[in-house]
């Protein structure tokens, strides 16, 4: 049976990306709706700043919307295309990296100065909808990784019917969860050897 809890962990950009997930029925996203982006979010909370309340609440209204969850999806694609061929030494595709561009332009960071109590203290904020300050924090993830060396050893994992992406801390990881994908491989070896006894 396939786990289809989101994997976390890795950058919060690949965690986004690894929402979509290979089955024996076919692809399936597990951010299909705004319930389970919220749930996703719940995983992600300790890695996200302290929602911010929008300037004017709508009664009767959840903090994300559908078009909420669009806005996470464009950035999610954006983000698999740019990685994919970053981690190969590419270019990623300039209609890759305007998205994530657009993303982060539609609800910019603004510096704010405030007291911490003892000292001064520096903090961002963005603006906008939820949804559009969200996407626009996943594409500032996605950035910092595809800037940084280390995406050249982003791997997919090794299993044949994986699609998820990591960031090795150690070169010789294999697949994307030692409990997921790893001891799948691992029961389909013993079983191979163990076939004909």
């Amino acid at each position: 049976m396939v786990d289809l809890r989101p994997l976390t962990g890795e950058p919060l950009a690949l965690d986004l990306v690894n929402t979509r997930a290979n089955t024996p029925d076919g692809p399936v996203d597990l951010l299909a709706d705004v319930t389970q982006l919220r749930s996703w979010l719940v995983l992600q909370a300790d890695r996200l700043p302290e929602p911010e309340p929008e300037p004017e609440p709508e009664p009767d209204r959840t903090p994300y919307s559908n078009a909420d969850l669009a806005a996470v999806h464009a950035v999610r694609e954006h983000i698999a295309v740019a990685v994919n061929a970053a981690r190969q030494g590419e270019r990623p595709p300039t209609a890759a990296l305007d998205g994530l561009n657009s993303a982060l332009s539609a609800a910019p960071a603004v510096p704010r100065v405030g007291w911490g109590g003892t000292a001064v203290t520096l903090t961002s904020r963005r603006t906008g909808r939820p949804g559009t300050r969200l996407a626009a924090l996943l594409a500032e993830d996605a950035a910092a990784l595809l800037a940084d060396p280390a995406v050249l050893t982003v791997r997919p994992c090794e299993a044949e019917d994986c699609v998820m992406l990591f960031l090795p801390a150690h070169p010789r990881r294999r697949w994307c969860s030692a409990a997921r994908c790893g001891n799948r491989a691992r029961v389909a070896r013993y079983y191979q050897r163990h076939k004909g006894d």
